[in-house]
C-alpha cells in the first residue's frame, strides 16, 4: 500500500434524524443499523483500510465516543482516534486531521469521508477512489465524488459541472460550476432532467498541500488557530492544545467554507451504490421488503393493510400495527416514532422539542 494514502473519517455526528433508534449517547454510526454484523463505522472502516495502511486512518469524532470508538475497532491504536471537545461541523473537524497528519507526512493525499454511507459496490469504489488519488496526486486541486442522480432527491446537495471540455480531464472528471444546497422538487427535477449534476455525496480527496492552501486562504481565521499550535500536534500536548483550539473556531462546514469559494475544485462522477444513510427512507430502501413492500426488522411484528412502511423495533416486544402506507415506526424501549415518509425531515425538530420539554433523557 502507498504509505502516503491516508483516511479521515468523520464520526461525530449525533444521528438525530435517525431518532429514536440512534441516540445521543449511541448514534447510527455505531449501530448495526443493516443488521449485517458490522456497524457502520467497521464497514466505513473496512472499505477504506482496502486502501489506506491502517495506521494512517483517522476517526475524527466526540470525546463522549472515545471508548465505543476504540471497542468497536481495535485494530487501530488510540492516538488515531481524534477527540473533538466540541461540535464544530466539517471544516475544523478536517482542519485538525490536516495538522495532525502533516506532523507526520507533509507528502500525504487524503480521502475524508463520513462515518455512516453505504456503498454496494466497493470493489468499483475502491478503483473510483484510485483514479482520484492519481488526480490529486499530479493537481493541485480539491476533488469532490459526485453520485449521478437516479431521481430528484431533494435530501441531497447538488454539483453542476462545468461542461467546457477545455477545463475538464474527461466526462466524469469536471471541474465544478456551482453548489446547490437540497433544492425543491421542481429544482431537483430540472437538475436530473439536465445532465450536468451530481448529488454531492460529502466524500473528498486532495493532496494535504492543496486543502492546506485553501484553508489559508478561505479559512485563514481556522487555519491560524490550528498553525500557532502545529508543534503540538502528534506530542502529548495535542490534546490540551485542541481543547484550546476548538471552542474559539467558527461552527461551518467544509463545503460553504472552502468547496463553494475555492477555483480548483473539481467532481469526479461515478455510481457505485451510495447512499449516504441519512434517513429513515435510505434506510428502507436497503432493507429486505414482503410482498407489502414493508421493511421489517423483526419477526414479532404482524402487519394488516400496511405496505411501503419501514417499522423497526429493537427488542422482541410484539408490535401490531394496522391501516399505514408510507410510514415510519421506530421503536424503542423508551420511545415510539410514529411518522409518514414523507415527513421524516421534520424529525430532528421533534427531537430539538423533545429535548426542550424533557432535557436529555429521551436524546
Amino acid at each position: 500500500m502507498n504509505k502516503n494514502y491516508y483516511c479521515v473519517i468523520m464520526a461525530g455526528g449525533a444521528g438525530t434524524r435517525f431518532w429514536p433508534i440512534s441516540r445521543s449517547k449511541h448514534p447510527k454510526q455505531f449501530i448495526d443499523i443493516l443488521g449485517t454484523g458490522k456497524t457502520l463505522l467497521q464497514q466505513t472502516f473496512d472499505r477504506y483500510a482496502r486502501l489506506c495502511p491502517t495506521e494512517n486512518i483517522y476517526i475524527v469524532t466526540s470525546a463522549e465516543y472515545k471508548d465505543i470508538t476504540a471497542e468497536q475497532l481495535p485494530q487501530i491504536s488510540e492516538s488515531q482516534i481524534l477527540l473533538e471537545p466540541a461540535r464544530r461541523n466539517t471544516a475544523p473537524c478536517i482542519a485538525y486531521a490536516n495538522f495532525r497528519i502533516q506532523s507526520q507526512n507533509p507528502d500525504a493525499q487524503i480521502i475524508v469521508a463520513p462515518s455512516d454511507h453505504i456503498i454496494m459496490n466497493e470493489t468499483h469504489f475502491v478503483d473510483i477512489l484510485q483514479t482520484g488519488l492519481n488526480f490529486v496526486e499530479q493537481n493541485d486541486c480539491l476533488l469532490t465524488l459526485g453520485i449521478k442522480p437516479s431521481r430528484p432527491d431533494t435530501g441531497y446537495g447538488y454539483i453542476q459541472m462545468n461542461t467546457d471540455k477545455s477545463v475538464n480531464f474527461h466526462n466524469d472528471l469536471a471541474k465544478v460550476k456551482t453548489f446547490t444546497e437540497k433544492p425543491n422538487l421542481e429544482l431537483a427535477q430540472s437538475f436530473v432532467d439536465s445532465g450536468e449534476f451530481y448529488w454531492n455525496s460529502g466524500m473528498f480527496i486532495w493532496s494535504l498541500k492543496s486543502i492546506q492552501n485553501a484553508f489559508a486562504t478561505h479559512l485563514d481565521d481556522i487555519y491560524a488557530s490550528f498553525s500557532e499550535k502545529a508543534e503540538l500536534f502528534g506530542t502529548d500536548q495535542e490534546q490540551e492544545a485542541i481543547n484550546e483550539i476548538y471552542p474559539a473556531c467558527r461552527n461551518i462546514s467544509i463545503d460553504y467554507g472552502v468547496m463553494e469559494k475555492a477555483s480548483n475544485v473539481y467532481v469526479l462522477g461515478a455510481e457505485f451504490g451510495w447512499s449516504d444513510l441519512g434517513t429513515w427512507t435510505s434506510l428502507y430502501e436497503h432493507m429486505d421488503k414482503n410482498a407489502e413492500l414493508n421493511a421489517m426488522s423483526s419477526g414479532n411484528i404482524l402487519a394488516y393493510d400496511v405496505s411501503e412502511s419501514v417499522i423497526k423495533a429493537d427488542s422482541e416486544k410484539l408490535i401490531v400495527v394496522k391501516g399505514l402506507k408510507d410510514y415510519i415506526v421506530a421503536d424503542t424501549k423508551d420511545a415510539l416514532l410514529i411518522c409518514p415518509k414523507a415527513d421524516e425531515q421534520q424529525i430532528k425538530l421533534f427531537v430539538n422539542e423533545i429535548e426542550t420539554k424533557t432535557g436529555k433523557k429521551y436524546i
